[in-house]
């Protein structure tokens, strides 16, 4: 009730047409001047004059009813006019043009209760292994793998902190080249003595776990870091240098310009603009840019281009101040492997961000360790016996080993699935996102939507963002400057990759057979049929071909190297 003149909100007046009865009435949700109301009331219009309800037309042009219509006809035409989009008395459906979500013109992106639901399978799944391991052995859970993660687990660490710290033996080669004006210079014996290096230091770091005789767990950790601090130390060395040669040319031009003086044009990496907001800034500096030049001299627009050269993007830092020991640690933290001046940084660091990334790191390694020892090794062990009997028997056909290792591979198609979601996952996610954090890096793309990928060209570069720019910036166009085709540079990158990945293979199985070379290589020529105009346009068979040769590469790789 309202009190004192006052009517509470979204009640009116209790006077009027109930005379009084003390029953609150609601107010009405829209204006009653509406083209219902206005039709009703046209009935009462003195002496016949035209209401507005008279010129009213429906959108499908419904002729409207004539002035003596009974007032039911005159309520539906209006309502027709008001195209149903009013409030009505029965609950009504609002119907419109839409797509699903998963429909490919849908632009919904947020599937991140798929990414929730991912987890809780994992866990249903371990619960599910610790309630069978309960029952067949009466432990929860049974790492048979354990003693391998222990193993050797000091000496990796002793030799992992010198790997690493080796290779700041990369800053001191450099200030000589630098300092040099000789033999020693980069251009001249710089690259070659730099080069001769770090093929050295490889090779002494790859051989170590070898010659150690370490287990296999011990021997990739310590593998995958060496190859990662080699990238770095050598885009560190060659970024370097090609910035002292690039010095030593702007110093030139400040002394008489002679014939031996090198006027050929500045070769400068693309820029990198990091004020993403201001889309324009890049196209109006270089339009800025090149009204200047047009009114440079020649001298003048090299010495400007070479000293652009020597600082960095976000112009705080300029060649040769980077070189120090501060900068080097930095970078070798950064999770990057592509040397800069300078990087992005953000304000501050999430320590609670950390936490819960170093926590994801373990789970996800727990995750991976129950996988292989409820789902992988189980069927690899049963393989294996089964395979040495089928060959003791002197009755047995080669369609049976051919069936035994079919059953094989089908078995692990699920679990190396899972295995490689979480590498994935605990590699660029987490581990790369905690060194981050840890040095404020601000550029955390280190990945884009692999699982959208049509070919495997296009999956390398979205996979892994880091080791793409590597292999761009100092396999692929190292190679096109030095008058290299794109095909034969494509294929080179591609070798060193497989080479790579071979590499790793045999540090786990200690078996060097060429499995996962020869199948890398062959990526080449399926990215050339998938390139076809007309198998290019196939979008959903392609990523469906992605994703089963992936899953399918996998198994038949373990199945190859451990079985064969």
């Amino acid at each position: 009730m309202a009190t004192n003149g006052m009517l509470k909100p979204g009640m009116a007046d209790t006077t009027g047409a109930n005379g009084g009865n003390g029953i609150a009435q609601p107010h009405a949700r829209r204006p009653t001047r509406s083209a219902l109301a206005q039709a009703l009331n046209g009935e009462h219009a003195p002496n016949g004059a035209p209401t507005r309800f008279s010129s009213l037309r429906s959108e499908r042009s419904t002729p409207a009813p004539p002035d003596d219509a009974p007032p039911s006809v005159k309520a539906t035409s209006a309502a027709r006019q008001q195209l149903r989009r009013k409030q009505r008395m029965f609950p009504s459906i609002d119907y419109k043009p839409r797509v699903s979500y998963f429909d490919p013109r849908s632009d919904y992106s947020d599937f991140r209760g798929f990414f929730i639901l991912f987890w809780v399978g994992l866990a249903i799944m371990v619960i599910t292994a610790m309630l069978r391991n309960l029952k067949d052995t009466g432990n929860l859970l049974s790492f048979k793998q354990w003693p391998l993660f222990t193993q050797n687990l000091w000496e990796l660490a002793a030799v992992d902190v010198l790997m690493c710290a080796s290779t700041a033996l990369a800053l001191p080669l450099h200030l000589l080249y630098k300092s040099s004006r000789g033999l020693l210079r980069w251009e001249k014996l710089g690259m070659v003595l730099q080069s001769i290096f770090q093929a050295c230091w490889l090779t002494f770091w790859i051989r170590w776990p070898f010659m150690r005789d370490w287990s296999w767990t011990a021997q990739v950790f310590l593998t995958l870091h060496t190859l990662a601090f080699f990238m770095k130390m050598h885009s560190y060395a060659f970024y370097n240098g090609h910035l002292s040669s690039t010095l030593n040319r702007l110093t030139d031009l400040d002394r008489p310009i002679g014939p031996a003086t090198p006027m050929s044009e500045a070769i400068r990496y693309p820029k990198t603009y990091f004020n993403l907001p201001l889309a324009s800034a890049p196209t109006e500096a270089h339009s800025d840019e090149d009204d200047t030049h047009g009114q440079q001299s020649p001298i003048m627009q090299l010495r400007e281009d070479l000293a652009t050269e020597l600082t960095s993007p976000l112009s705080n830092i300029t060649y040769p101040d980077n070189l120090t020991v501060a900068n080097f640690a930095d970078y070798l933290l950064c999770p990057t492997l592509c040397y800069e001046l300078e990087y992005p940084r953000t304000p501050t660091r999430s320590y609670l961000e950390l936490f819960w990334k170093v926590l994801a790191v373990f789970g996800c390694v727990f995750l991976m360790m129950v996988t292989s020892e409820e789902f992988i090794l189980p069927v690899l062990d049963s393989s294996q016996r089964r395979l040495a009997a089928q060959r003791a028997d002197p009755t047995s056909h080669w369609v049976d080993g051919a069936l035994i290792f079919a059953e094989t591979v089908s078995s692990l198609l699920f679990p190396f699935m899972i295995t490689f979601l979480l590498v994935f996952l605990v590699i660029f996610e987490y581990v790369l996102g905690a060194f981050a954090e840890i040095t404020r890096f601000a550029d955390r793309q280190f990945y884009s939507d692999w699982w959208n990928s049509l070919d495997w060209l296009e999956f390398s570069r979205e996979w892994n963002i880091p080791v793409h720019n590597f292999f761009r910036r100092h396999v692929y166009s190292a190679s096109r400057q030095v008058k290299m085709g794109r095909g034969l540079a494509t294929a080179l990158t591609f070798f060193i990759s497989a080479l790579a990945h071979e590499l790793v293979m045999g540090c786990i199985t200690r078996k060097f057979r060429g499995y996962g070379f020869i199948l890398m290589m062959m990526q080449i020529p399926f990215v050339a049929i998938q390139r076809l105009p007309w198998v290019r346009k196939q979008a959903l068979l392609n990523n469906v071909l992605f994703w089963v040769f992936m899953i399918m590469g996998l198994s038949l790789l373990c199945a190859l190297y451990v079985l064969v």
